[in-house]
């Protein structure tokens, strides 16, 4: 499928924007949207505009044109840190069209463009240098960072935000005046510049957290910190105050921990955010949890559910009554886990109910509560209301106290499907949590069907990622052999390219265990067993452990040894 460069105006974007709708990144509505404002952006040329309605990520944009075209896509290590053209070129020409120089010759010239539709730029660029031209797809901020570096003085975006930014202004702490720093553009550009740092990195998290000398930010990327460029810490005032105010939450209060969510749309996606703020020595540290809604992976396959743990799981989740509990720490993939189960049981012949805290995923015909305890909607109080709504599953965000586990047993003895979350370390802790609390043995062997506990581990970059053969004494000391006898066993290490970022992984996947409730462990239940004996009958019935299972994905080159020995405690 070609652009046809001869046609004008809009005409000539007819296929990049049919090609946009058909992946799913632009809606009839986008479209609209796009036309009229077109109209009155005489200067931006179709691609830019979406990019700057953020309809669309300059990503998104660098990818289609790759299809369309059939060119290739510059990659970041491609751009010199400086310009091969000279001086030769006016730099505000190259700006205003997004050109920038990769490499040249006698004869050629090897430029990225972010707009092979627009012609004119490169036909004059062509005729200026009387060399021929190999065109590439070039994405839009990576030009703009490359034009900097090769003309400008090297800054990054958040120095030139910074250069707009007074300091006088900036460590003003009169509340009104905050407010007006705070609407102002230097400020919403920089929290702007970290949201949209944080949804092009994929991260989960955004720490936003003031110390004496420094403001730091850093955003939580596959569940590991990294650091990025973060605002002066005179603007430490007005940038908090900035998110507070687009979290509806009160400025003037400093002292107390608030929580607040934001929702929004950037580069093409439809954000909801969540923001946690609590006082801390030099001010307010602040917690935003992205939660994207396009990202959001539902399919237990893509989870990393696979092989006969995932059946199992499956099998207990079509049974029509009981307990199914979901276990591990904070950040183990839980929730979605949760979300995974009730698309699947989500039927028109079922009614579910759900109470959260918070909601994070709105799922379509799934009613659901979010838990206020402060006006008294408790777990266990929506609970009560929830088994007179004739339900056939009810999901619990989490048993954290001894009522609502009673209420949770009692809903499964009449007849009702309920999920729910624990902390526990591992599926058979589970068991002795519930106990802890006080929940009563005969209770709980007559109504768990399956406890699945699961981390979350680093997904290897499938780009650059490099195998090699496993030590003699690794071999030895991890019982490698038991899973592939083979004489050469091969693991794979991260290497880091481009399209990682160079970090060598991209994505996560969870190793799971489950525990099938079988008539060995009510027994052993029964006589109040520790969890370790419990686990052991488990094992014995085949459960595979999620050190097991992140071995088996270390062998098959999903992930590495290290991850697995990361996030488990097995030897």
């Amino acid at each position: 499928m070609d652009i046809n460069f001869a046609e004008s105006g809009s005409e000539r974007y007819q296929a990049f924007l049919h090609a946009l709708k058909i992946a799913g990144k632009l809606s009839d509505i986008d479209l609209t949207k796009t036309r009229r404002m077109q109209k009155s952006a005489q200067d931006d040329s179709l691609p830019e505009l979406l990019i700057k309605l953020g309809l669309c990520s300059d990503s998104d944009i660098a990818n289609t044109f790759v299809e369309l075209t059939g060119l290739q896509r510059a990659v970041a290590a491609q751009y010199p840190s400086e310009s091969p053209l000279g001086d030769d070129i006016p730099l505000r020409f190259l700006k205003n069209y997004h050109l920038v120089a990769l490499d040249s010759d006698e004869r050629l010239v090897k430029l990225a463009v972010m707009d092979p539709a627009d012609t004119y730029p490169i036909q004059a660029l062509q005729l200026a240098t009387g060399k021929s031209l190999e065109i590439f797809i070039g994405q839009l901020s990576e030009i703009e960072a490359a034009l900097e570096i090769q003309y400008g003085e090297g800054k990054s975006q958040m120095d030139k935000l910074v250069d707009n930014l007074t300091v006088e202004e900036a460590g003003n702490e009169d509340l009104e005046h905050l407010k007006d720093l705070a609407s102002e553009a230097p400020i919403i550009k920089m929290v702007n510049f970290i949201l949209q740092k944080a949804v092009e990195n994929r991260a989960s998290d955004v720490h936003i957290e003031p110390f004496e000398q420094s403001l730091k930010v850093r955003l939580r990327i596959d569940g590991v910190l990294q650091d990025i460029d973060s605002p002066p810490v005179a603007s430490t005032a007005a940038v908090l105050s900035r998110i507070k105010i687009m979290a509806k939450l009160n400025i003037a209060e400093r002292r107390l921990p608030q929580d607040g969510r934001i929702k929004l749309q950037m580069i093409g996606k439809e954000l909801d955010l969540r923001v946690s703020t609590i006082p801390t020595l030099y001010g307010e540290s602040v917690v935003i949890r992205l939660l994207d809604k396009e990202n959001a992976v539902l399919d237990f396959a893509a989870l990393g559910f696979v092989g006969k743990q995932a059946e199992q799981f499956k099998e207990v989740l079509a049974q029509p009554h009981g307990i199914i509990l979901i276990t591990g720490p904070t950040g183990s993939g839980k929730s979605t886990s949760l979300y995974a189960a009730l698309k699947q049981l989500n039927t028109s012949e079922r009614k579910i109910i759900t109470v959260e805290d918070p909601v994070e995923y709105q799922m379509e015909g799934i009613n659901q509560i979010q838990a206020k305890p402060q006006i008294g909607l408790t777990f266990a109080m929506a609970l009560r209301s929830i088994v007179r709504q004739d339900p056939d599953v009810i999901m619990i965000g989490e048993m954290r106290d001894l009522e609502t586990a009673r209420i949770a047993v009692q809903s499964a003895l009449t007849g009702h499907l309920v999920l729910s979350t624990l902390h526990t370390n591992d599926a058979a802790s589970g068991i002795t949590r519930l106990q802890d609390m006080g929940l009563e043995e005969y209770l709980l062997s007559s109504t768990i069907n399956g406890i699945l506990a699961q981390r979350l581990v680093r997904k290897l970059c499938p780009v650059c990622k490099q195998a090699y053969p496993a030590a003699d004494a690794v071999i030895e000391e991890m019982h490698l052999r038991r899973w592939q006898p083979s004489d050469v066993i091969m693991l794979s290490k991260p290497v880091g390219c481009s399209a990682c970022n160079g970090i060598g992984y991209k994505g996560r996947i969870a190793i799971i265990e489950f525990l099938h409730m079988s008539d060995a462990i009510r027994k052993q239940i029964m006589k109040h067993e520790e969890a370790f004996v419990i686990q052991q009958q488990a094992v014995q019935e085949g459960m595979h452990t999620m050190y097991d299972d992140g071995i088996v994905k270390a062998l098959q080159g999903v992930t590495t040894l290290e991850e697995v020995l990361r996030v488990t405690t097995d030897v």
